[in-house]
This record gives C-alpha cells, structure tokens and sequence, in this order.
C-alpha cells in the first residue's frame, strides 16, 4: 500500500506509458488517412462517439466503485485480525504459571499469520502481477513471501515436527489452527486452564478460522470475468473510435484558422484524442491494479508490515525485545 502524500505525475505517466503510445498510434493514423488518402468518409458522427463515451464512463465507474469495495473490504478484514491478534497475546499471557507455554501459543499464532499471509500472496492467473507495468513498478518495493520459502519462516515459529505437518497437509493456515485447537485441549484436560479460560482461547480460534475465510474468499473469487471483459471492450472500443468523430469537428476550424494552423487543425485530433481516451484507460488500469487487494501490488493491502506489526506486539507482551521498523513509502 502506498503510504505516501501522492504517487507523483511523472511516476503516473511513466506507469501508463504503453497506453500513451497506443493512444497515440490510434489517433494518429485517422488524421493521416483523412488528410493525405482524402479518406473522408472515415468521420464518425460524433454524437455516437458522446453515446458510447457516457456508456463507457459509466461501466469503468461502477467496476471502480466495486474494486474500491473489495480493496475496503480487505482492509476490514485485516484490521479485524490485528485485533483479534492482540486480544488472543493478553488472554495467552494471562493465564499460564509457565512462560513458556505463553510463549508456545503466541508463536503458534504467529506462524498462522505467517502461512496467512504466504497463501494470501500465492499467484492467481486473473491477477495482473505479470502484467510488465506492474512488473516493472516492483523495483520501487518488495514482496518478502516471494524472496523466502515458507519452510524458513515457519520454523521460527513451530517446532520441526509441527512445521512439517502444516506443509504437509493440503492447506497450512487450516492445520495450526487445528493444531491450536488441539494444544488447547491438552492444556485444559493438564489443568493449565479452567473452563472459562478454555472456552475464551476456542471461541477466538473459531474466530480466526473466519476471519481466514473472508481473506480467502476475497483472494479465490475475482471480479466477475464477465464484467472485467465488458469494461476493458467498451474503453478499447471507445479510445479505437475516438478520434473518428473527432476529425469532422477539428476539420472545420480551418475556416477560422489562419498561419501556419490553417489547413492543419485536424492535426489537434491526436493530443485531444490522448488526452481525453488516457483518463478512460487510466481509470481501468487503476481498477485493475486494485480488484486484488493481495496479490503483491503497490496498491494491495500491507499483510506483510501488518504481520510485522502484530508480531512486535505480541513479543512485547511477552517481555521480549522487539525492534521497530522504518516508515516506507510503499508497504507491503
């Protein structure tokens, strides 16, 4: 998530520049076939243009409005999480005699987070990570689940026994919590916790396990394809048919043109057409860049600094030293 004032113009610029050139090329080639092939028939009325532009605005905006959601949505659930995540270290520290099995609670939560955050992270073919203006955009940050395995991570939190039945099984976040839940149970028949206490600890497992849920859900089930494939037509579709109605209209300004303009005010076609199709264009690539709030962009909700977060607050509960990290413009 970008934390910044603002991403700066020329970094938009630079983000959108494929487009530019596209935009360019497409407003470019009418005016050259009108004006040197004499191919004036090429002129679209342009009050279908206005027709088609009002449908487009319309259709960009509502998938904007949805992708904005699930972008909120995601960051409920995580600000869920977080609080539940400091409520399950007081009641972990709260009961025990033995430190250590404070401690062995508060890690194993932590490797949920962990196993959380990973397959949060794991790549789905609709997102746009791959597409190269994201791909390019990664140099200004980075994604720490894809630069450590799994594997090396867990183990600062279980033991080499529990790390490798969480692996081994098809989902990991699903096999600690029933880990927990076990652990739980072991420690209540032991006499390490009354009742009250042990229903409280599986009341904020089963808590977890939806707060997981949700996460899951908005990771597995993308903007409807239907919808996504519409939108990206109408603005292609309206950026193509653009500068067609657009070459009658500047056409006619030759008559009050005079010096060097006049007989080439068609020419202004193609930054007008630039200008006005790269805010369509711009709206859907923004959209698209955030219907996945977790796939690693520099737009995704910050699961990794917020993991980083809960673990300094939870090791603080404990008495451990912690160290707090520097602000970052972009946090993942």
């Amino acid at each position: 998530m970008h934390l910044g004032k603002s991403y700066r113009l020329t970094e938009f610029l630079i983000w959108t520049r494929r487009q530019i050139y596209a935009l360019v090329i497409c407003g470019s080639v009418p005016v050259i076939l009108y004006k040197y092939a004499s191919m004036t028939w090429l002129s679209v009325p342009f009050t279908i243009v206005v027709l088609l532009g009002t449908a487009t605005s319309f259709i960009v905006g509502f998938k904007n409005v949805q992708t904005y959601n699930r972008a909120m949505e995601a960051q409920d659930v995580w600000t869920e999480i977080v609080g539940a995540s400091r409520k399950w270290g007081q009641l972990s520290c709260a009961f025990p005699s033995e430190r250590n099995l404070s401690r062995e609670l508060i890690c194993r939560h932590l490797a949920w987070l962990t196993a959380l955050r990973y397959e949060l992270r794991s790549p789905r073919i609709w997102e746009s990570m791959t597409r190269r203006f994201n791909l390019e955009y990664r140099r200004h940050y980075h994604v720490p689940e894809w630069e450590t395995a799994i594997e090396d991570v867990l183990t600062n939190y279980l033991s080499s026994t529990e790390s490798t039945r969480a692996l081994a099984s098809p989902s990991a976040t699903t096999a600690i919590l029933s880990m927990q839940s076990d652990c739980l149970k072991s420690l209540h028949l032991a006499g390490h916790m009354n009742l009250s206490f042990y229903l409280e600890l599986q009341r904020a497992t089963g808590d977890f396990i939806a707060l997981q849920a949700k996460a899951e859900r908005l990771k597995n089930f993308p903007y409807p394809r239907q919808y996504a494939t519409i939108s990206a037509l109408f603005v292609r579709f309206f950026c193509f048919l653009f500068p067609f109605g657009l070459l009658q209209e500047f056409d006619k300004l030759n008559s009050g043109a005079s010096g060097l303009m006049h007989g080439n005010m068609i020419w202004l076609v193609v930054p007008c057409s630039v200008m006005v199709s790269w805010m369509y264009t711009s709206l859907a690539q923004v959209g698209e860049s955030t219907e996945n709030p977790f796939e690693g962009s520099a737009n995704d909700v910050p699961i990794s600094t917020l993991c980083a977060a809960i673990e300094r607050d939870l090791r603080w509960m404990l008495g451990e030293p912690v160290e707090h990290a520097a602000p970052e413009v972009i946090a993942l």
